[in-house]
């Protein structure tokens, strides 16, 4: 049955006024500060996809080198994601979203002075393992401090920095490659994205651990000042040295078996949900360097123009995901989506042959789709763990959706090498996988989570629950 358990017992006021606080600047400020984040990982993916070109030329690399270039940053995305879910239960979130920043802002800028291919696949690995942390800290956090009548909107908002990230970086690789050489102008921009990420880390310093997560490792007087601060609007709550190591119970020390014994259901389709987008999303994009450039023989610096073109689309698909959540719901939001997406991408596949322009159009619309269809997923399922687990369940559903990015790219190579319209219907393929998770979880009386308090969401009692 769909009927929302009772809420925790302990901390019940604090989280009460923490969940039905009006909005004030304080939550502006975090969902600015916490976009940043997603607009790295979109500026780094972005990034990639059109310097390609000019690494390849610059290292002298084959087609499978290429791809090693993708596959050491979704491998570094895994890694962070899971290892630092389970520090930012244990630790909190706090510590790890600035230290995320940092890791992401160091290498990368390390990356623009790369030596050698070695070199620059280690140091994707380590930027890779900087936005992975990101996935966990800063979804946790963001569902964890905002009013619950607001908490799938300014998620959203949050994740749609995204496409913003997506659009600077298309700009900034587009005039830099058309007015440098291409041996010095990769180098640019990989200094730009370090020096930004690292300038952003320097603006997260002021921000305050998440009261809930203060809470429940027993740092009450502290949570309980935080919420103050918040109610007050004040934006620089919690000064660098003051949050607290957590002290956690034996039992969720091994959060991945605590979450599948205990909400086995939930993490299925945190991990279907992501599987899906990511799979669908990462290799919609190498689609465009690895199929579409060669096969319509483009120059690597015209590749941009269509990564403008399907930013524009991302941003026009991320609001609306956002303006749809805390209106029409989790499972009619996400659900519409990403069935979209899928029926979008089989559309795509019989007009390939219609040329350049309508391959540019198609790869838009189908942006829109589905940068809506994962800005809607992450809130859905970020929300159905409980405080304690809440960053160490989204980390293994990310980590679980970096297999598909991994493997989504090399796919379509291989594939789109013999036929174009294949590599989109396998694609399509990959949608429907979420759009299925979610009839699923609806099937099986799954909660619905709008406008819902975090600790109605999640029961505290261990038993397993949909």
């Amino acid at each position: 049955m769909n009927v929302p358990p009772k809420p925790e017992s302990h901390s019940d006021h604090l989280v009460e006024r923490l969940s039905s606080l009006p909005w004030n600047r304080f939550h502006t400020l975090i969902v600015v500060l916490f976009g940043v984040g997603w607009a790295m990982d979109a500026f780094e993916v972005t990034l990639i996809g059109n310097v390609l070109g000019a690494l390849r030329a610059h290292f002298h690399l084959s087609a499978n080198a290429m791809s090693l270039i993708l596959g050491a940053w979704f491998g570094g995305l895994m890694l962070g994601a899971v290892g630092f879910g389970y520090l930012a239960d244990r630790y909190g979130r706090r510590r790890i979203f600035l230290a995320s920043l940092v890791l992401y802002g160091v290498t990368t800028l390390a990356a623009a002075f790369a030596p050698s291919f070695a070199a620059l696949l280690v140091l994707r690995l380590l930027a890779g393992i900087g936005v992975g942390a990101e996935y966990s800290a800063i979804n946790a956090a963001i569902a964890e401090l905002v009013p619950s009548h607001a908490r799938g909107r300014a998620s959203a908002l949050v994740l749609n920095f995204w496409p913003l990230g997506s659009l600077v970086a298309a700009l900034l690789s587009w005039l830099v490659l058309s007015a440098l050489p291409p041996d010095l102008g990769w180098r640019v921009v990989f200094g730009f994205g370090g020096l930004i990420a690292l300038s952003s880390a320097w603006l997260r310093r002021h921000l305050p651990e998440s009261p809930r997560w203060l809470a429940s490792v027993g740092h009450g007087a502290e949570a309980a000042a935080i919420v103050d601060a918040i109610a007050a609007g004040v934006t620089n709550a919690s000064p660098p040295d003051a949050t607290p190591i957590g002290r956690r119970v034996e039992r969720e020390r091994l959060a991945v078996l605590t979450l599948l014994r205990h909400y086995p259901a939930r993490l299925a389709l945190g991990a279907a949900l992501d599987f899906s987008e990511a799979s669908g999303y990462y290799g919609l994009f190498a689609f465009l360097p690895l199929v579409v450039l060669p096969a319509l023989d483009l120059a690597p610096a015209q590749l941009p123009l269509f990564y403008l073109a399907g930013s524009i689309g991302a941003l026009v698909g991320g609001v609306a995901a956002a303006l749809l959540l805390d209106r029409w719901g989790r499972f009619a939001t996400v659900t519409s989506f990403y069935l979209a997406t899928a029926l979008g991408t089989i559309a795509l596949a019989f007009a390939t042959d219609l040329g350049a322009i309508v391959l540019g159009a198609g790869f838009a619309l189908l942006n829109l789709l589905a940068t809506g269809s994962w800005i809607a997923a992450y809130p859905t399922f970020s929300e159905l763990f409980p405080t304690s687990l809440r960053a160490s369940g989204i980390g293994v559903s990310v980590a679980v959706g970096r297999i598909g990015a991994m493997i989504s790219p090399f796919l379509v190579g291989v594939v789109g090498a013999h036929s174009m319209p294949a590599a989109l219907l396998l694609l399509a393929g990959f949608w429907v996988i979420g759009t299925g998770a979610m009839l699923i979880w609806r099937w099986l009386g799954g909660i619905e989570a709008r406008g819902l308090q975090l600790e109605r969401i999640t029961p505290r009692e261990n038993v397993a629950r949909v």
